[in-house]
């Protein structure tokens, strides 16, 4: 008797066919997955990056002791090091410190910050436009 080693070429064919199947459905998932990515990228919800930049900038300004060392219409710096700063051409607002730059926030049509002194307390008033919302400014009070 024979012995039977290898492959023939019936099975051989079963297994491409099967192989491109196989391929064929994980080339179409992956790429309805990045497709689906993409368009998340793209959607931005004003109301949640309002809110992200938001905390970001209560628990910077929440801090003991922190004070405005520098501000302008479209940046402020704090005594911890800490940047904010509005960038018109990328619609965001970053938060840099020690070197690095962080987006906390996008689809930022305009941003301002204003220092004021109120019941002898310094205050950073925060002006921004979101994209489709309604311009809003809120003032953060230090604590000393």
């Amino acid at each position: 008797m024979k012995s039977q080693k290898g492959v023939t070429l019936i099975s051989l064919t079963i297994y491409i066919i099967v192989m491109t199947i196989v391929i064929g459905i994980v080339s179409l998932i992956s790429t309805y997955f990045y497709q689906n990515t993409h368009d998340v990228l793209k959607d931005i919800e004003p109301i949640t990056e309002y809110t992200r930049f938001s905390s970001i900038f209560t628990d910077e300004v929440n801090h003991n002791n922190i004070k405005i060392l520098a501000w302008g219409e479209n940046y402020v710096v704090f005594s911890n090091g800490v940047q904010y700063t509005y960038i018109p051409e990328n619609k965001g607002i970053y938060r840099s410190q020690d070197k690095t730059q962080v987006k906390v926030s996008r689809g930022v049509e305009a941003c301002t910050f204003n220092r004021k002194i109120k019941n002898g307390k310094e205050v950073i008033a925060v002006t921004v436009k979101m994209e489709n919302t309604a311009e809003k400014t809120v003032e953060y009070t230090l604590k000393i």
